[in-house]
């Protein structure tokens, strides 16, 4: 069977370890090389159109793979709070949340339990996390994940918001004053400060 030319994969070299189809297609390397270079085992598919070197260090890939097709989504919720060390169940979907008014992303992998968080609040305690060496997701923060897990308890239900509420200030993951001024923000301050003050006490 014939190898992929020594072309595509010098090209490859200047690809990021995870990497979109365009992406590979705008430096020269056509789809069908790319294909080749996964039926090789060169490169690994992570979802449609989402591929990873084969050479690249462990990461979490499902967090990667939403990192790549959906760039402007956040982990949220159940998946943000388990990733930040709040809660000790893994969700057996993804939890992103995204603009409403946008389009979330359709794909094969990861299975994803989309949300849609008001614009104007949107980017409210987004950060970095590194979820391979050098290649960060956005993720809220683990005070934002709380106060999130508090307002959307018809969600995620009340044993695990409080859970998460509590670790997170017993860890000191979240500062009560923190917290207080997400929810004031967020329109939920008053349940928030009556748990925490239920927590504290």
């Amino acid at each position: 069977m014939a190898t992929t030319s020594s072309v595509s994969l010098l090209r490859l070299e200047r690809l990021p370890a995870t990497f979109l189809t365009r992406t590979a297609r705008e430096i020269g390397i056509a789809p069908h090389d790319l294909y080749r270079l996964r039926d090789e085992g060169v490169i690994h598919e992570l979802s449609r159109g989402v591929f990873r070197k084969a050479t690249a260090p462990e990461g979490q890939v499902d967090l990667l793979a939403v990192a790549l097709r959906a760039p402007l989504a956040v982990v949220c919720l159940e998946s943000a709070l388990a990733l930040h060390g709040l809660i000790d169940e893994i969700p057996a979907k993804l939890h992103i949340a995204v603009p409403r008014g946008t389009t979330p992303p359709k794909m094969d992998f990861p299975p994803l339990a989309v949300h849609r968080f008001h614009a104007d609040t949107f980017e409210m305690g987004v950060q970095m996390y590194e979820a391979a060496p050098s290649e960060g997701v956005r993720i809220y923060s683990a005070a934002r994940s709380v106060v999130d897990a508090m307002r959307l308890r018809h969600l995620v239900g009340d044993v695990l918001a409080f859970h998460a509420l509590r670790t997170s200030l017993e860890n000191g993951a979240a500062r009560p004053g923190e917290l207080v001024d997400l929810a004031r923000t967020l329109g939920v301050d008053g349940p928030v400060l009556q748990a925490i003050e239920v927590v504290l006490s």
